[in-house]
């Protein structure tokens, strides 16, 4: 357990990632992993959440990844989580060389059969067919402006001709608006461009957080941070109580969207938004962004499933009316979860 002054030492450390990657962003596109102390800090606090991270989202693919290839791997969280879940063979890519000896020490320690290679955003990609390609809070760090998005969107591009099969590209977010945003608009390039989404969309068309520039889209998972992390945290003066990120998992080119389960579906894309007597969320489906409340007064155990529902859950209701600029549900509405947060939602096996 960290004491004293290294306690504190590693907390500035946090911060400064902190600061330079989330609130001032003056870290986008440096080499901080190159920086001993940046590295030990990213260490010791993110490398945990990003792993955490990547385990929810990998765990929403379609099939167990065999080969994995992991770009802008930095000490190799992304990687671990592929390995974790069920990657035999993983290639952890990164332009910093302390960042990927830490990765190969970690892998020698744990057992762990990691490949690692140099690479940076605007470098050829290690060669090779791969069943997911990763990226893990790295498209962010690329360009800048609608320029940036194009840049974006063409790495996607050229690491999909990487998939196998039935693959997927995998992407990792912050979960701030701006990055967030731009992550939307570099999935409505791409679906210009016929990919399809695995997860997190049911709705196929241009994003319709993007309407408003007050909207967003992101994803939030519960968990239980080791302890140090909780320390460190509190040192910090920062909170990780919740895993937040917004995520994209894309198919190869030219693969179709795989239907879901017949009934009115919604993604649940907001926190609970309670007001007197009722619950309301926001919901994203096959027809729109759409708010869907429920008034206590019309619970039933048809609907109640409703007033449990978290960010992320998807659900298929029924018997809902018109109500201002979203749906209503009554009395005689039904809800059912066809899946949780973090969970694929079963397919109608069709591919549209």
């Amino acid at each position: 357990m960290l004491v004293g002054r290294e306690l504190k030492e590693v907390a500035q450390g946090i911060r400064t990632l902190s600061a330079g990657l989330t609130r001032d962003r003056a870290l986008v596109g440096a080499r901080y992993l190159d920086d001993p102390r940046l590295l030990g800090a990213y260490l010791l606090f993110y490398w945990p959440v990003s792993y955490a991270q990547a385990r929810a989202v990998l765990g929403e693919l379609p099939r167990r990844p065999r080969s994995v290839l992991d770009l802008g791997s930095g000490p190799g969280p992304i990687a671990f989580a592929a390995l974790d879940a069920g990657a035999s063979v993983v290639t952890a890519a990164d332009r910093s060389a302390p960042a990927l000896t830490l990765a190969r020490a970690l892998a020698a320690e744990a057992e762990e059969p990691l490949a690692t290679r140099t690479w940076t955003g605007s470098a050829a990609l290690p060669e090779g067919q791969f069943d997911a390609i990763t990226l893990g809070h790295v498209l962010n760090e690329l360009g800048r402006g609608t320029g940036g998005i194009t840049e974006r969107a063409a790495l996607l591009e050229r690491a999909a001709t990487q998939l196998r099969p039935g693959g997927s590209l995998v992407v990792l977010e912050p979960a701030l608006r701006d990055t967030s945003r731009e992550l939307l608009q570099v999935r409505d390039l791409l679906v210009q461009r016929e990919f399809a989404v695995r997860a997190p969309c049911l709705w196929r068309g241009p994003c319709p957080a993007l309407v408003k520039a007050s909207d967003w889209c992101h994803a939030e998972r519960s968990w239980s941070p080791p302890p140090l992390l909780d320390v460190l945290a509190r040192e910090a003066g920062l909170h990780k109580e919740a895993l937040k990120m917004s995520y994209l998992v894309l198919a190869p080119r030219g693969e179709g969207w795989v239907d879901p389960p017949a009934g009115r579906l919604f993604r649940i894309v907001s926190e609970p938004l309670e007001g007197k007597g009722r619950q309301r969320f926001m919901g994203c489906g096959p027809e729109g962004r759409v708010g869907l409340a429920l008034q206590e007064k019309h619970r039933t155990a048809a609907n109640e499933v409703f007033f449990s529902l978290r960010r992320g859950d998807v659900v298929a209701v029924e018997g809902t009316e018109p109500r201002g600029d979203g749906l209503a549900l009554v009395e005689g509405s039904s809800v059912r979860k066809v899946a949780s947060a973090g969970q694929p939602f079963p397919p109608s096996g069709r591919e549209g």
